[in-house]
């Protein structure tokens, strides 16, 4: 009866079964009502040998609420009324056993295995004695059992076949039933039925595995028939002398505890080949993508070749190793052939590179700039060998995150950019600028930024949940659901701090897009934001509202909060999936503003027999090109029959590509905020936050001397990595499974998915590496945000010489800055920074899972492997794998930006050909 997870274990073996589905942590009574209704009537038919009820409501109330709620109080309660109705129907032959499966964390969390989560309770009740009472002089003691065989034994049932553990020998010399003629001859019977059914499960296993050793097996079996054909003697012998009893004793010792030694140490090997494989397989990706981000600039970088040759080399060395295995008996690991295959197409990689780019440059000019920034990313490399700084993983990446700030505040400083504010004569980013001098961040107004970053990441600190290995550490309170908090006014108040984060969220991404002119475009993603922007949060907050009190709503309206709680998620993220779909659609959100006027010429491309030759050419034509693209919008809107003529005031091309990456990141982010707690929205808008200032600090800081036109240096993508990883932390989680938080299933789905389990594994999945997802898909801001930190101010029109066209236009006419229309210049130099900035990513990102995978390698045999090391490199890996779907999710979306406004250019072309 109850949890149906019993079904899957042990198909068929009940002659009558009750199961109620157990997943839905959120459902405190379905099962324990159900158990209830069938419980008290079979027990008293009598139709029944052994009889399990399996309740989870104190389980699923310590996830829901935690140990301390009203709830717990209650179910607790219903527990003990429970076990008082079993015992008064008890028969005199009947034992009661009450046991806990496990414990539960001051959070209400297990899964791990601290003192907390590996104590569980065993009461066992019989009307009738189990134990022959000590006599008084002697002191009452409480036997340790090791329950499996112990307590099997006690049953007189067998004990469990795949069972290796040692029976607890002492306990049968205090049962009655069980002490034929000494304590010793207890014990040795004991052990002697214990002894034969681990020799039968040995026979069995060696017979079905091969990884046992065999000279120890067949010591083990020898040890065995020794020890058994004495107790077969002692047992014919009428003296049963107490010294043959305690050797016989002890050799059955000798022969279990053998057998679970051989046994962990056969179950625990690692296989060396195999991870010296993986290993290599990693560092060649992690090289691959450094010495590609290094080498992308180079004018004689062919990317494409170069790729397809080496893999068509991989691919063909694989096909032949297949082939060797299929056709003789030759025993070779797959995973070993792998990264044979892998390493040699890289050889041959670096084997046509050479020529061509290691003959010009030093070796040395692969790694990053030496530095601050390649110190901070050794450190982090390290750090993840000990099990100390994997644990305070939480403080040790904010400390990193902080000091790579304050080193870029002090390299600010140092090169002279918080010195009052002066114009620049050396563009940003390698560019010249034909509108005119970048103008410098102000002093003040950089510092502000870096202080407020601090503050932020302080800030979100504050939202932390302790690992189990520092008792002494306090988890936030705030990670908690609303639905948890007891006091209607504390409740209330923290509803609306949560719903004023969403509206401050969703003000703060239509002010950005109105103060640069997207908002009062009539693109449907802009149409999106000003309507579906609002439902989105309105949903949310309702969502919300219902979560926090749905167990106080009066049950005439529970249907309806049942209703409402799987309406709402779905619909909110329906309304995210419309939006994102209609901004891959049209993604070139721009204002065309029109007004009445005079007639005004049409700006005269001069034609050019080929491409510019020289920079000043470039100068020239590219913002014609540029002031063409805003005529394009004027013709459309001229077909109409007004009095004058339509002209163009204003085309906001500038941010072109930030402003679809914020909106997709925007609507990606409310899906994802439903999956977490309430209070977690907090930590959203931090987010945002603190990703807007780094952006700008990042801006102020692009070095001048950059190696190529569009170049993102080190510190930034390291700083964006530490901050996903950063935030990860701060919405609740840590490496490990008790943390995961598994009521992300749940939601839009409270009934459960019944069999599926794609649906909730993704769900839990997208709350887990919700940051990971975020960060990565707004990975191209880092390249965009320089140039939409251009001068906001409008620049009075520079007409070149001898230009008599341009004289037209008025003297008092205003343009504005070009800002990321200037990735339009140079579209070959623009696909190599985003194959540039995508690779250093994935470099910084790399060298933490070869990091994670090295430590588990070399520490496999540390007190602390499958509790720190191999956890983290699983969640590292996961990790990893969604942050390369969302930087290609990122850089396909930066794609179909670019392929739209190019579409605008040939179309120009082709006007000017006409």
């Amino acid at each position: 009866m109850g949890d149906d997870t019993w079904k899957d274990l042990f198909p068929g073996a009940f002659s009558q079964a009750f199961f109620f589905p157990s997943f839905n942590v959120r459902d405190l009574h379905t099962v324990d009502n159900g158990i209830l209704e069938h419980l008290y009537p079979t027990m008293d038919s009598g139709e029944w040998d052994a009889l399990i009820a399996h309740f989870l409501g104190v389980d699923h109330c310590g996830h829901k609420h935690g140990p301390h709620h009203p709830e717990m109080a209650k179910k607790l309660s219903q527990m003990d009324q429970v076990i008082q109705g079993v015992v008064e129907r008890l028969e005199n032959d009947t034992l009661l056993v009450v046991i806990g499966d496990h414990g539960m964390t001051k959070s209400g969390d297990h899964g791990g295995d601290s003192e907390l989560e590996i104590s569980a309770a065993l009461f066992l009740y019989s009307p009738t004695a189990l134990f022959r009472r000590a006599p008084p002089e002697e002191p009452e003691v409480v036997p340790q059992i090791n329950l499996v065989p112990t307590l099997a034994l006690l049953l007189g049932l067998p004990i469990p076949f795949g069972n290796i553990g040692e029976v607890m020998t002492e306990l049968f010399s205090e049962v009655e039933d069980f002490q034929p003629h000494s304590s010793a001859l207890a014990q040795a019977s004991a052990l002697h039925l214990n002894a034969q059914q681990v020799s039968r499960f040995l026979h069995t296993y060696s017979a079905a595995a091969q990884d046992l050793q065999v000279e120890e097996l067949h010591r083990l079996h020898n040890l065995f028939s020794k020890a058994s054909a004495d107790y077969q003697q002692l047992l014919q012998s009428p003296q049963r002398a107490e010294a043959a009893l305690q050797t016989v004793i002890a050799e059955l010792q000798q022969f279990l505890r053998g057998v679970r030694a051989m046994c962990i140490d056969s179950w625990a090997r690692f296989s060396l080949v195999r991870m010296a494989g993986g290993a290599a397989l990693l560092a060649a990706g992690c090289f691959l993508c450094l010495l590609i981000s290094q080498w992308a600039t180079s004018p004689d970088f062919y990317l494409c070749p170069l790729l397809l040759v080496s893999m068509a080399w991989g691919l063909a060395g694989v096909a032949v190793c297949v082939g060797l295995l299929a056709t003789t008996e030759l025993k070779l690991d797959p995973v070993v052939l792998g990264a044979m295959a892998a390493v040699g197409s890289l050889l041959h990689f670096l084997w046509k590179a050479w020529p061509s780019w290691g003959s010009k440059r030093p070796l040395a000019a692969l790694l990053p700039t030496p530095g601050p920034v390649l110190f901070l990313l050794l450190i982090r490399f390290a750090a993840f060998f000990s099990d100390s700084f994997v644990v305070a993983e939480a403080r040790a990446t904010r400390f990193l995150l902080c000091s790579l700030i304050l080193l870029l505040l002090a390299q600010l400083h140092w090169e002279g950019k918080l010195l009052p504010p002066k114009l620049l004569t050396v563009p940003r980013l390698g560019f010249s600028s034909p509108a005119g001098p970048i103008p410098q961040h102000n002093g003040m107004h950089v510092l502000g930024l870096g202080v407020g970053l601090l503050l932020c990441i302080r800030l979100a600190g504050l939202f932390h949940r302790c690992p189990e290995e520092t008792p002494a550490c306090h988890s936030s309170p705030w990670l908690s659901p609303l639905a948890s908090m007891v006091g209607g006014r504390a409740k209330n108040l923290w509803y609306g701090a949560c719903v004023g984060a969403l509206v401050a969220l969703s003000a703060a991404v239509r002010l950005w897009l109105h103060h640069y002119g997207n908002l009062k475009s009539p693109e449907p993603p802009v149409l999106f934001v000003r309507w579906g922007l609002p439902l989105m949060v309105l949903g949310t907050a309702a969502y919300w509202a219902l979560a926090s009190g749905a167990d106080e709503a009066p049950p005439r309206l529970q249907a309806l909060v049942a209703g409402a709680s799987v309406v709402l998620p779905r619909a909110v993220a329906a309304l995210a999936a419309s939006g994102l779909l209609l901004l891959l659609w049209r993604p070139v959100t721009v204002l065309a503003k029109a007004t009445m006027g005079a007639p005004r010429t049409r700006t005269v491309l001069t034609p050019f027999s080929g491409p510019p030759t020289s920079q000043a050419d470039l100068d020239y034509v590219v913002p014609q090109i540029y002031r063409h693209m805003q005529e394009e919008f004027r013709g459309r809107l001229e077909r109409t029959k007004c009095q004058g003529p339509l002209t163009l005031a204003a085309c906001r091309l500038g941010n072109v590509y930030s402003a679809a990456m914020v909106t997709a990141l925007t609507l990606l982010a409310f899906p994802l905020l439903l999956l977490h707690a309430e209070r977690i929205s907090l930590v959203f808008l931090l987010l945002f936050l603190q990703s807007f200032l780094l952006l700008h600090l990042l801006a102020a800081g692009i070095p001048i001397s950059t190696p190529g036109p569009f170049t993102v240096p080190w510190q930034a993508v390291s700083a964006w990595a530490l901050m996903a990883s950063q935030t990860f932390y701060a919405t609740g989680h840590q490496p490990v499974f008790p943390t995961i938080h598994w009521h992300a299933a749940f939601v839009g789905f409270p009934e459960g998915h019944g069999s599926s389990t794609w649906l909730p594994a993704l769900l839990v999945g997208a709350n887990t590496f919700a940051s990971h997802l975020l960060y990565a898909v707004g990975c191209p801001l880092l390249l965009f945000w320089p140039f939409l930190c251009e001068s906001q101010g409008s620049q009075k029109r520079r007409q070149p010489p001898g230009n008599e066209a341009e004289a037209r236009v008025g003297p008092e006419e205003e343009e504005e800055p070009l800002m990321e229309m200037r990735l339009q210049n140079a579209p070959h130099h623009f696909s190599v920074a985003l194959l540039q900035l995508g690779l250093k990513y994935l470099f910084v990102l790399g060298i933490q899972i070869l990091a994670c995978a090295l430590a588990a390698s070399i520490l496999r045999r540390h007190l602390m492997v499958w509790k720190v090391f191999a956890p983290k490199f699983i969640f590292e890996a996961m990790g990893f794998i969604v942050s390369s779907v969302g930087l290609f999710l990122g850089l396909s979306l930066v794609m179909r930006v670019d392929g739209a406004v190019s579409s605008w250019s040939r179309q120009l072309v082709l006007a000017q050909h006409r």
